[in-house]
């Protein structure tokens, strides 16, 4: 066992300790309830000590409790964020483990990123990626968004959402020029461009963001965890690991 473990386990004890204490103490109050005071302070002061000595346990504690909470939320949000808009997927069709990117076209993390993307559906034939669009970085972002998701319901995500990002910055010409060569019909487009369920899912990507405080972009959810940034290829194909060890 590693000292910080054993330090972990040492405050756990002393924790459970209190925890203990603390119940004898709510029963003896119901009988006596001024002589639990000293009991329940001395306890308190053991754990504080504790913490005083031993400050450096305070960022884990921390980031357990942050792990915690994530995976609560994600839980709670699961089949909004797994089930994709139309088209706006790859990878398997019946995955035992589904891996979202929140995302901007205007992201260059999000640019950089397609590659891991690209290897993780290469290599592991039953990961599925389900993207959301996350437009948040300017208001050609969001033109960009609408073209692609108006791609997912023609069946022409992916090779789009390749070729936008080959393409550099989404400008009305390279959005143009790349949904051309993506075979996007343009009157569909055009319609998309202001159709209801369109909005409704910005409008929901934006709400699931913020349900798991995701404010920036390439944002990944898989399994229990959030992992934020271009985080490449071993972190994601890690966490899609941790993922399938867990669902059994």
């Amino acid at each position: 066992m590693t000292e910080r473990s054993a330090r972990v386990k040492q405050i756990g004890a002393v924790v459970a300790g209190l925890a203990i204490g603390a119940s004898a103490m709510a029963l003896a109050q119901s009988k006596q309830p001024a002589a639990a005071d000293p009991q329940r302070s001395a306890m308190e002061q053991v754990v504080r000590n504790y913490i005083l000595d031993h400050p450096e346990i305070i960022p884990e504690a921390m980031t357990r409790l942050r792990s915690r909470e994530e995976a609560t939320q994600v839980a709670s949000n699961r089949r909004a964020l797994e089930t994709p808009f139309a088209g706006a997927w790859a990878g398997a069709a019946k995955p035992d483990v589904t891996l979202v990117e929140f995302f901007d076209y205007n992201c260059g993390y999000c640019r950089a990123s397609m590659p891991d993307i690209d290897r993780l559906l290469k290599d592991d034939k039953g990961l599925r990626i389900v993207f959301r669009e996350l437009p948040i970085l300017s208001p050609q972002s969001e033109v960009a968004a609408r073209v692609s998701l108006s791609a997912a319901k023609q069946n022409r995500f992916y090779g789009f959402h390749h070729a936008l990002y080959a393409a550099g910055r989404p400008g009305q010409a390279e959005l143009a020029k790349v949904g051309k060569a993506a075979g996007l019909d343009p009157a569909a487009v055009a319609k998309d461009m202001k159709a209801a369920d369109v909005q409704r899912e910005l409008d929901g990507n934006i709400e699931l963001a913020r349900a798991l405080g995701v404010s920036g972009t390439p944002s990944f959810v898989v399994g229990d965890r959030i992992l934020t940034g271009a985080v490449g290829y071993d972190a994601l194909r890690n966490a899609v690991a941790e993922a399938r060890a867990k669902r059994g």
